[in-house]
């Protein structure tokens, strides 16, 4: 029988059996919705195509978005906040990129060294997750209450 270990908010450690593999998903949105992480993201972050930056479940990963006051769209994980950035595309003779959403927030020097990105001595940044490319959107990882608002569109 698979199980899945879980850590809550406060640092306790759970491990919850699951029937049949097909309840993965729907266990870690049940557990997520209350902080609950499974596993570690990785450095560098998450990578999902483009196309489900605005889909995405946050509860499988155990975090909660939110809008600031000031209409910036954040994310809370594990105690941290990490705020929507979204690069344009590039296209230059010299440089092309596609246009990424990415949540990041500033590193802290407790940061271990291989999670933050950016030049050492100025602003570096720790990313929990990038959208990028293209790609379609993976139909298991989409926020059921945006599938809803989604279909009626």
């Amino acid at each position: 029988m698979p199980q899945i270990h879980l850590t809550g908010p406060l640092g306790t450690s759970l491990t919850v059996e699951v029937q049949d593999e097909r309840d993965i998903i729907a266990t870690l949105r049940k557990y997520g919705k209350s902080g609950w992480t499974s596993g570690e993201i990785p450095p560098g972050g998450l990578v999902l195509p483009l196309a489900m930056a605005d889909l995405f479940d946050w509860t499988l990963i155990g975090a909660r978005p939110f809008t600031t006051d000031d209409g910036e769209q954040c994310v809370f994980y594990r105690g941290q906040t990490y705020k929507r950035r979204e690069l344009d595309e590039v296209d230059t003779k010299k440089l092309k990129l596609p246009k990424i959403v990415k949540y990041s927030r500033g590193a802290r020097p407790t940061d271990p060294t291989h999670l933050k990105e950016g030049e050492e001595g100025s602003v570096q940044y720790v990313t929990l997750i990038t959208f990028r490319g293209g790609g379609r959107v993976i139909e298991q990882y989409v926020d059921p209450a945006r599938q809803a608002t989604r279909e009626r569109a």
